[in-house]
Order: C-alpha cells, then sequence, then structure tokens
C-alpha cells in the first residue's frame, strides 16, 4: 500500500440490540429496555458486541437492531463511553468521535389496520413498519472518519406507491382482492425501517454509506406482503444507483428528487435476502448484486459458518445463525477491495462464547470489507 493510501475497514452488524431481547418472552417490551441497560457497562450481551467490536476494529460500523428514542444520541453515546471505550476481556478500547442515528418507521402508527385483525392497534403489524414502539429496531452508524452530516439523504417517508413497477399493486388474497385497501395505499411507505445514503469523510474522498435493514420476508401469508417488500426495499437501492432515468422518481424526506450523486459507496445492512437461499423474492437482492457498479467478487466468508452446515454449497458466505447470507458490506466498483471476513468463530475456539447463542451477542455475524482510499 501507497504512503499516499490508507486501508479502512467498513462493516455491518446486526446486533440485537432492540428490546424484545431484553424482557422475558411473554413481555411487550416497553422502549427503554436499550437505554437503561447502556447506562453502566455491565450488561454481558452488549460487552459481547462491544467485544467483538474491539476485536474487528472497523473504521465505521452499520449496527442494525439498535432502538431508537428520542434520546438516542445520549444512547449512542453511552455504548461507546461504557462499552466501546472499555477494554472487553484484555481488548484495546475502540473510540467513534462521530456517530448517526436517525428516526425510522418501525413502531410508527399508520392509523389503519394493516394486518387484518380486526383492530388498529398502532404498533406491531399495525404500523408503517413493524414493532412494539416508535424506533423498535432501530439503527446506528458508528465512524472514526467525519460524518457530513449536512449532506445526509433519508428516505423515510418515502412512500411505496411512488416506486414505478411497485410490487404493492400486485399482493392480493386468496379471492384476489387487493390486500391493501386504497386508504392504505395511499399511506405506506417503502421502507420498514429507513434508508439512508450518509457521506463520510476519508482523506480526500467521501464515501457514502448506503444503510438499510428491510423487512424479512416471511412473517405474512400468502399475499406475500412482507415478501414483496423485501424486495422493493432492496430494488430502491438498484434504481438509486441506476442514473437519472431510472432514479427520477425518487424522493428524500427533504423533497430533493432523483439518485446517487456521490463517486464511492458502501451498501451496509441486514437486507433480509440471498440470492440462492432462504424465502425471499431473489430478483430483488440478484439484480442489486449484479449492478454495473456494485463490487460483490469478493464475498466475505468464514470456516465457523462453513462448519455449521457443512453440506450447504453455499455455508461459508452466511452470516446469520440460521444458515443463509443476510447482511451485505457491498462496496462500489469504484473502490480497490483488500479483504473480507465473516466473523463466525468455530465451536472448538475460545472466542465461540462470542456467538453461540442469540443471549450471547445476536443470531447474525459481523460482516466487514477491507478497502484502500487515497488520502
Amino acid at each position: 500500500m501507497s504512503s499516499n493510501s490508507q486501508s479502512i475497514r467498513i462493516a455491518t452488524f446486526n446486533v440485537s440490540m432492540e428490546a424484545t431481547n431484553y424482557v422475558e418472552q411473554d413481555q411487550a417490551p416497553l422502549g427503554d429496555e436499550l437505554q437503561s441497560n447502556l447506562c453502566n457497562g455491565e450488561h454481558k450481551q452488549i460487552k459481547n458486541i462491544a467485544d467483538i467490536i474491539q476485536r474487528l476494529r472497523p473504521d465505521i460500523v452499520l449496527l442494525n437492531e439498535f432502538d431508537y428514542s428520542t434520546q438516542s444520541a445520549t444512547d449512542a453515546q453511552n455504548f461507546i463511553t461504557h462499552y466501546l471505550n472499555e477494554s472487553q476481556n484484555k481488548n484495546k478500547p475502540i473510540d467513534y468521535p462521530y456517530f448517526y442515528s436517525a428516526p425510522v418507521n418501525t413502531g410508527v402508527d399508520s392509523g389503519l389496520d394493516l394486518d387484518k385483525d380486526g383492530i388498529a392497534s398502532g404498533t406491531k403489524g399495525d404500523a408503517f413498519g413493524f414493532g412494539f414502539f416508535p424506533g423498535h429496531y432501530g439503527m446506528l452508524v458508528l465512524s472514526k472518519h467525519p460524518i457530513q452530516f449536512n449532506q445526509i439523504r433519508t428516505f423515510q417517508h418515502f412512500l411505496w406507491k411512488d416506486m414505478p413497477g411497485n410490487l404493492m399493486a400486485t399482493i392480493k388474497d386468496e379471492n384476489g382482492v387487493p390486500y391493501y385497501n386504497q386508504d392504505a395505499q395511499q399511506i405506506l411507505r417503502l421502507s420498514s425501517k429507513s434508508h439512508w445514503d450518509i457521506p463520510i469523510k476519508v482523506g480526500n474522498r467521501s464515501i457514502h454509506l448506503l444503510a438499510s435493514h428491510p423487512t424479512p420476508p416471511v412473517f405474512d401469508g400468502p399475499e406475500n406482503r412482507n415478501g414483496k417488500r423485501n424486495h422493493d426495499e432492496i430494488r430502491f437501492w438498484t434504481d438509486y444507483l441506476s442514473g437519472s432515468e431510472q432514479s427520477a422518481y425518487i424522493y428524500d424526506d427533504n423533497q430533493k428528487r432523483g439518485g446517487f450523486k456521490g463517486e464511492h459507496f458502501v451498501i451496509a445492512g441486514d437486507l433480509n435476502a440471498s440470492p440462492v437461499e432462504g424465502d425471499g423474492i431473489k430478483s430483488g437482492i440478484q439484480g442489486l448484486l449484479e449492478h454495473s457498479l456494485v463490487n460483490d467478487s469478493i464475498v466475505p466468508q468464514s470456516e465457523g459458518g462453513n462448519v455449521q452446515t457443512p453440506d450447504n454449497p453455499h455455508s461459508a458466505q452466511h452470516t446469520a445463525e440460521w444458515a443463509m447470507r443476510a447482511d451485505y458490506v457491498l462496496p462500489s466498483t469504484s473502490l480497490n477491495v483488500k479483504g473480507s471476513g465473516v466473523f463466525w468463530p468455530k465451536p472448538d475456539e475460545p472466542l465461540f462464547r462470542l456467538i453461540k447463542d442469540r443471549q450471547s451477542s445476536s443470531d447474525h455475524r459481523l460482516v466487514w470489507v477491507d478497502i484502500t482510499v487515497t488520502k
């Protein structure tokens, strides 16, 4: 590596730091569970999350399932101060001077009975994105490099109906009747959480972190409403990157229109889809992976995933406990990829204790890619 370039590690990690992980199985969360566990640096699962981050030391990391609230800046700072800045198991502490979080659609009342149980509850299946309270399953970006806050674009409020060729129009019950009535179709948002375009200054370059967490394509019925939403949430990024004609329909939360305007990007997040496995509509993720600006030639892998399901030909690329590639760090072809991996220790290794179940850390693994950037 030449003296005028630097290597940076970009990661995604669904950390399962969401409220239902901190209450009994039959107990409904209130929304303050994560906040209370971030205050003292003593929660075992969160310590293990910090342990993993300290070992892998990403320069930029997207955390999925980090609950959002009106005090998310305090929550993020508490996570940094009480967990990441403190040595876990003799690891070197790590600091992130810059972080970003913002509202998401989970748990936000739609005012309608979207799940057709006869009750407009305001949360869970009747919210704009499934959640027990506003901000449930939120997102947080941590960065060692300056975030260009005044240039961030968010797409929380983008309406699903405004995507040309959207699959919402094809969601029908067994009698061929549209699953969502006209009132619902007029207000439904595309993002189950949000889509973020976050420019981060690395050397003299801006690298745009394109962050999201599409809904799982399951937990629905034969109408496949979640599968079709997952497809379109992923397709959003394909269109966003595809030039002025294909992205002209897109508008952000400040009503600025159009798609990607930068040079370098990294798509990151738990996309809940695989091009070869699972219940999702595979054309969505396939279209993104095959995009001319996306570099999917070096797929992060682990021996641990391979050991878990040795008879599965795709197992080395798995990123989730339930044996699928779900989490992605996809650099633009304009960036030079130097390495990648999935943190998945094997059962006979000491560090397996960090990932042995969801209570240890998460049912997902940290996924990372190393790139070189000109200073």
